[in-house]
């Protein structure tokens, strides 16, 4: 069984699909972009669209009963690698150790012509220490 999540703090969805769907209990984030939820306009400049970007995933995670920090696995998107750093210092702001599995790829083009897309998953309940 599927339950579909949807937060008014993050940007609507502009295609077919959910902003996250909770299936037993793995959450699976869409991608986010930085879209202004308000205006659904892109922000302006590099550094704004990490930070807007991980704002969008914390608002769906919030409305899951979640946080960023539960994010097991990201993966980040980016039109430019030379964005790299910028994304990993401002994931500190957003992110506490130990952070989650990440991989990092640049491709030719994102929606809206965005700097970064970011997706995630989330997995509900206990967690184990080995």
């Amino acid at each position: 069984m599927k339950k579909k999540i949807e937060s008014e703090k993050a940007p609507k969805a502009i295609g077919t699909y959910s902003q996250a769907i909770e299936s037993d209990n793995i959450i699976y984030l869409s991608g986010q972009i930085p879209l202004d939820p308000q205006s659904m306009e892109l922000v302006g400049g590099k550094e704004q669209q990490i930070k807007q970007v991980f704002m969008n995933l914390r608002a769906v995670c919030e409305e899951a009963g979640s946080t960023l920090n539960n994010i097991v696995k990201l993966n980040v998107y980016l039109k430019d690698l030379e964005i790299f750093s910028s994304v990993n210092e401002i994931m500190k702001d957003f992110f506490d150790e130990p952070y989650p599995a990440r991989a990092v790829v640049q491709v030719a083009k994102l929606p809206l012509d965005a700097q970064i897309e970011v997706e995630g998953i989330i997995i509900k309940g206990e967690t184990y220490t080995y």
